[in-house]
């Protein structure tokens, strides 16, 4: 079995070479590395002893289903792994992505351990990376087995995946209609359940995310939540980031258009990307964290549009 990885990219250039440094080390090279540049110049990488083509898809806007679709397109690969560009992948996940083919069909997604900051500054250390990376709170663990079914399709997160290239292109890939941040993978996932494909647990194929600065729910993109979240409902007929936008209501930011939508009243201000900024200096951030203080003060009957005082979180 041939396997192309594929990964997009704008800016992130570090990250992009911690990828690729990364999968040089690989117990099992990848017969080739697509990244999907969504940028004007190409990116100065490391050598490789395996290709990487660099498909330039310039700065006119591309979404990040299109780039991925892209990517999958100008792939050769039997097996197609998809890397967010700020995963490194650990010396076995190319192989353990092979074994987890040859067993099922279907979307593998493999484990995922979030580094902390300054983790990558002394160069691609595997062992610590292991030592010092930490599972997101939110997401399942790995399986028993090498594989476990994976039963609620909302589950499904692009980071770090595989999928069969005929099964990807046959499916029609992730939908342009998804611009800006949200809703994508979660729309992917339900596409792929709807036609009765499966998605797995895959225990090892791991990446090590890198440490970036975050806000979490992701308030500064909440034009594009809302505009996904309507595309998603209009498609399916329920809606999906309910979570986010409970958050975003209990800011004061929307309210519900009486038609199963929502109603931008406000900007974010400052107070607003505060609170979701929290969490900023810790390997990952969680909307739950988040939500639950909204949660509180609301029940306290709390003035939830401004953000907490940081002694209080």
């Amino acid at each position: 079995m041939t396997i192309s990885v594929c990964t997009l990219a704008h800016g992130r250039a570090a990250h992009l070479r911690n990828l690729v440094q990364g999968l040089s080390r690989s117990r099992r090279a990848p017969c080739e590395l697509v990244v999907a540049v969504m940028q004007g110049q190409a990116y100065d990488l490391p050598p490789t002893d395996f290709p990487v083509r660099q498909i330039m898809l310039g700065e006119g806007g591309i979404c990040l289903a299109e780039a991925r679709n892209a990517a999958a397109r100008e792939a050769r690969g039997e097996l197609l792994v998809f890397l967010d560009v700020d995963c490194i992948p650990d010396p076995e996940l190319v192989a353990d992505y092979a074994a987890a083919a040859e067993l099922r069909e279907g979307v593998l997604m493999g484990e995922v351990g979030y580094l902390p900051k300054g983790a990558t500054d002394g160069g691609i250390d595997f062992e610590r990376f292991q030592r010092v990376a930490v599972k997101h709170s939110e997401r399942a663990g790995p399986p028993i087995a090498q594989l476990g079914e994976c039963r609620d399709y909302r589950c499904f997160w692009s980071l770090n995946f595989a999928l069969c290239a005929a099964t990807f292109a046959q499916e029609g890939g992730f939908d342009p209609r998804y611009v800006g941040y949200g809703g994508e993978d979660t729309d992917f996932g339900r596409t792929l359940s709807s036609r009765g494909i499966p998605i797995w647990w895959a225990r090892g194929a791991k990446a090590y995310h890198q440490y970036h600065p975050h806000h979490m729910p992701p308030v500064h993109h909440l034009d594009s939540v809302l505009a996904n979240a309507a595309v998603f409902a209009d498609k399916w007929g329920e809606p999906t980031m309910q979570h986010w936008l409970r958050a975003f209501r209990l800011m004061g930011l929307i309210e519900p258009d009486g038609r199963g939508g929502w109603v931008k009243l406000r900007e974010p201000s400052a107070h607003h990307l505060a609170l979701t900024r929290q969490q900023e200096d810790q390997p990952y951030a969680s909307s739950a964290l988040v939500l639950g203080q909204l949660e509180d003060q609301a029940s306290r009957g709390s003035d939830t549009r401004r953000a907490p005082s940081m002694a209080a979180v």
